[in-house]
């Protein structure tokens, strides 16, 4: 059953706003997909409620989101004292952007991340004056910042870590660096679990309405050895399903992970080429997968682009052919 669409005023950061109230659909034993209508676009940015005696939300979203986010909960009946865990796959902002105030929101919940972005939670100042530069004016008009979480109310997440939902299911850690030195999986596990696993962006985005899995290699984190080796991590889940956060379930876990790392690879191959011959490596990667696009309407194609465009994967590339220690410079001579 999907929940009826409604209309919904609430707070954030200071200045009140209406959204829209968008469903709230299963997908699985105990879990709910929310979709969080970033830039109020639909399928987009998708948070994950995992029910149970210990209900745990999968993504914030962004801070811009959060008003859908808490409208949304509120309908499923998640009161403030509900909520016992909040967990982020990683701190990029459109994923966690909405820390700060769900945990305001939800005095009880324990807010779990990374160990390598526990400290940028409770310290945002850095991570979001580092998101000013990348995102400019979209920053604030399309994801929003991030406000600090208490210390206290942060649980650091190491490897293989269990997440206590109920007497028979919780969600189970998985390191999974690459697209970020931050990400983590989680798997739904337990007879009463799902066997659904929690990707974050570790395998890429592949919105509804555009179609295509595209890798996600942005700055500064990438790294291909590491982001091959969290695919086959997953693999090794044997998960039922892939829930993505842009955007949805994906139910063949073993052709998506085979298809998000032969589209990594290629689009790899793609960059190390035009970096060695010192060629621009957006505007390669913009005409060798130019046809990929051809069929996706103008609309969708503005939410990817937006979202995962090739000029914030071309940066990460970028980033990681020039700081790799294999000894290879690139063709025109210079290494930052």
């Amino acid at each position: 059953m999907t929940l009826a669409s409604t209309t919904q005023q609430s707070q954030v950061g200071g200045g009140t706003a209406t959204f829209p109230v968008v469903s709230a659909t299963p997908i699985g034993p105990g879990v709910l997909e929310i979709d969080t209508l970033l830039g109020g676009w639909s399928r987009v940015t998708a948070g994950y409620l995992v029910e149970g005696p210990s209900p745990v939300l999968v993504e914030t979203g962004s801070q811009s989101s959060v008003p859908t986010l808490l409208a949304a909960l509120a309908d499923l009946g998640v009161g403030p004292h509900d909520l016992a865990g909040v967990v982020v796959t990683h701190i990029h902002l459109d994923h966690a952007g909405g820390v700060g105030d769900v945990a305001r929101a939800f005095p009880d919940a324990t807010v779990y991340v990374h160990e390598k972005g526990a400290r940028h939670l409770a310290d945002p100042e850095r991570l979001v004056r580092s998101a000013a530069q990348v995102y400019g004016d979209l920053l604030d008009r399309l994801y929003g910042r991030l406000d600090a979480t208490p210390a206290d109310r942060i649980h650091v997440l190491a490897d293989g870590e269990r997440i206590r939902i109920g007497p028979d299911s919780e969600l189970v850690t998985v390191d999974s660096p690459g697209h970020a030195k931050h990400h983590l999986g989680l798997h739904h596990v337990g007879d009463g679990g799902s066997g659904i696993l929690f990707a974050g962006d570790a395998v890429g985005v592949r919105l509804p309405d555009g179609g295509l899995l595209r890798p996600a290699t942005p700055p500064p984190d990438f790294d291909l050895d590491m982001a091959l080796h969290s695919l086959e991590r997953f693999r090794q889940r044997e998960a039922s399903g892939l829930a993505l956060a842009h955007y949805g379930l994906i139910e063949n876990p073993s052709d998506l992970l085979d298809e998000a790392e032969g589209t990594l690879r290629r689009w790899v191959e793609v960059a190390e080429a035009a970096w060695r011959s010192g060629q621009d490596i957006a505007a390669a990667l913009e005409q060798h997968f130019a046809a990929d696009l051809e069929d996706v309407p103008e609309a969708h194609r503005e939410k990817l682009e937006t979202l995962n465009g090739v000029h914030s994967n071309a940066a990460g590339l970028q980033r990681w052919l020039d700081h790799r220690t294999t000894g290879q410079g690139p063709a025109h001579g210079h290494d930052h």
